[in-house]
């Protein structure tokens, strides 16, 4: 909050005439002050972060260089301590004085362990941090280093005198990336582009539902030889990525696809990379009462604008969907809601897929909680080797403070919570305790809980969707997916289904595609099954020539 300050007025008040005890220590907020710079030409909003990290720890992330910024990160969240404030009109030259106390993790600033901190601000003023972090637009201090905690604590003195410009833009890679990996990626981007075509493509049925134009963006990348074959048609693939990517990132996979291809290392199929962020997270194309018709927006406009455009096998058993974590999710999802139109998902690393384990959580148990086990101990909710790194609880509550839009948490109730009265989605639970609402969970299951719409509707689904459902998951999966996706097999296999699932010994979410020294192992296996249901005339390397159910 912002806030004034005046002298109070002194009174005393006699209750009986004991002596008077010594009075306890008057506790006193942790106040910032954060001012916009005179050279800005005009007033900024946005939502003000301030980022305190321990000097030591700070130096050390730096390596040696000077500290020049302080963040937060959900595999470490309690390192930094973050407080925020929405800021509606701060004018060049013009300061706030903000509680650090008020909105913070993981808590109060006033009850930080006493000491140096390295300290920056940040003005968020798209209300994307908790999706991508720093971003165009937004303005930044520099750091500065100030004693925070105990009785001698500092108030920090900060100006925002930086505006950043797009981190990441297409085919081209940041100045932070070194000279050795940029030397291995830079021409796989330059060779891909050429061979790519941006999609941007305003959907009727989303801008219906939000009154203004909805753009649907990514990128189509042809094969080798595609302009050479001109009477030849192609299986098509669908991409989608995990939280936290967007529309530039997808030029990355572009280019290790093409390259792939180019060595003849994978097959030559058409492959669309499809952005999914949005102000809210991930709408994973789904239909939904709070993001909009994405899924009937992509099946019933998208893909037959360019399957006008292009040479695609628009056949069922060539069209193929995959992504990763999120991707991995919505390429399910589409596979089981759509099971007519495509010739199979393989999913990899998908988010939940039964409610039943929400990375460990039953929502569907009674009293359901996602911060504490029916033991009353955390759950986890991010691991590496074995060891726990972020609890949900912890996960959550950061989210919270880094602002309502945009996160993990935050974006699942976007794509599955009916509306609330106030017109946002319904929680799904309660931030301060993680009590699940039982009432919002019926939602889920009844419209979005994968496993659930395949154990009721199997009669229904098996003609088109048996033996269409292949998933890769890691057993050490860093944020447990592996558990959803047993329990999702389990129900496939109790109606009779045909699938294929891979849980792959020590595998994690990050180094799931990698065997030995090939990072892409995993690209190139999905690859080749894909194309052995797409052609199976066609002659398959020895490596790959195993049955797909």
């Amino acid at each position: 909050m912002i806030r004034t300050f005046a002298v109070p007025a002194l009174c005393a008040l006699v209750l009986s005439p004991v002596a008077a005890k010594p009075a306890a220590p008057i506790a006193h907020a942790q106040m910032v002050r954060v001012a916009l710079g005179s050279t800005f030409k005009q007033p900024a909003s946005g939502r003000l972060l301030i980022f305190a990290m321990p000097l030591k720890d700070a130096q050390a992330a730096a390596q040696g260089g000077p500290v020049e910024e302080v963040d937060t990160s959900p595999f470490s969240p309690t390192q930094t301590a973050v407080a925020a404030l929405e800021v509606p009109h701060l004018a060049p030259g013009g300061a706030v004085l903000m509680d650090a106390d008020s909105v913070s993790f993981p808590q109060p600033f006033s009850k930080l362990t006493p000491g140096e901190y390295a300290v920056q601000a940040v003005l968020d003023v798209n209300h994307n941090y908790n999706y991508g972090g720093r971003g165009t637009g937004d303005l930044v201090s520099k750091v500065v280093t100030v004693r925070l905690g105990g009785a001698d604590a500092a108030t920090p003195d900060l100006t925002l005198t930086r505006e950043l410009t797009e981190r990441m833009q297409p085919w081209k890679l940041s100045s932070r990336v070194p000279e050795a990996a940029r030397a291995r990626i830079q021409p796989a981007l330059d060779a891909a582009k050429g061979h790519t075509h941006e999609i941007d493509f305003v959907s009727p049925a989303l801008t219906a539902f939000w009154g203004r134009p909805i753009h649907m963006r990514g990128w189509v990348l042809l094969p080798p030889g595609y302009a050479e074959h001109k009477g030849q048609r192609y299986p098509t693939v669908y991409f989608t990525h995990g939280f936290s990517a967007n529309h530039a990132s997808l030029t990355f996979n572009a280019a290790s696809t093409w390259k792939l291809m180019s060595e003849g290392k994978t097959p030559p199929m058409i492959w669309v990379f499809l952005d999914e962020s949005s102000p809210t997270g991930t709408h994973e194309f789904a239909d939904s009462v709070n993001n909009g018709p994405w899924g009937t927006a992509l099946t019933t406009e998208l893909m037959p604008k360019l399957e006008s455009t292009y040479r695609m096998d628009a056949r069922p058993s060539g069209r193929f969907l995959t992504g990763h974590s999120s991707g991995g999710w919505a390429t399910l999802w589409l596979q089981v809601r759509y099971p007519k139109i495509f010739g199979g998902t393989w999913s990899t690393s998908p988010d939940p897929s039964d409610f039943h384990d929400f990375t460990g959580p039953d929502l569907y148990a009674p009293h359901a909680n996602v911060y504490r086990k029916p033991d009353g101990s955390p759950w986890p909710l991010v691991r590496d080797k074995g060891k726990v790194i972020a609890t949900f609880q912890q996960f959550a509550q950061l989210e919270r403070v880094l602002g309502p839009y945009g996160g993990q948490m935050a974006s699942f109730e976007w794509v599955f919570s009916p509306k609330g009265k106030d017109g946002r989605p319904q929680p799904m639970f309660d931030r301060a305790t993680g009590d699940v609402n039982p009432k919002v969970v019926d939602y889920w299951r009844d419209h979005y809980d994968i496993a659930y719409r395949i154990k009721t509707q199997w009669p229904k689904l098996k003609p088109y969707l048996d033996g269409k459902i292949h998933l890769f998951v890691g057993t050490a999966d860093t944020f447990y997916l592996d558990g959803a996706a047993h329990k999702l097999k389990a129900v496939l296999d109790s109606v009779g289904a045909k699938s294929s699932f891979d849980f792959i010994p020590g595998k994690t979410h990050f180094d799931l595609y990698a065997k030995g020294g090939d990072r892409e192992w995993l690209h190139k296996e999905i690859a080749w099954q894909m194309y052995r249901v797409a052609r199976p005339k066609a002659k398959i390397p020895t490596a790959y020539t195993a049955t797909t159910p």
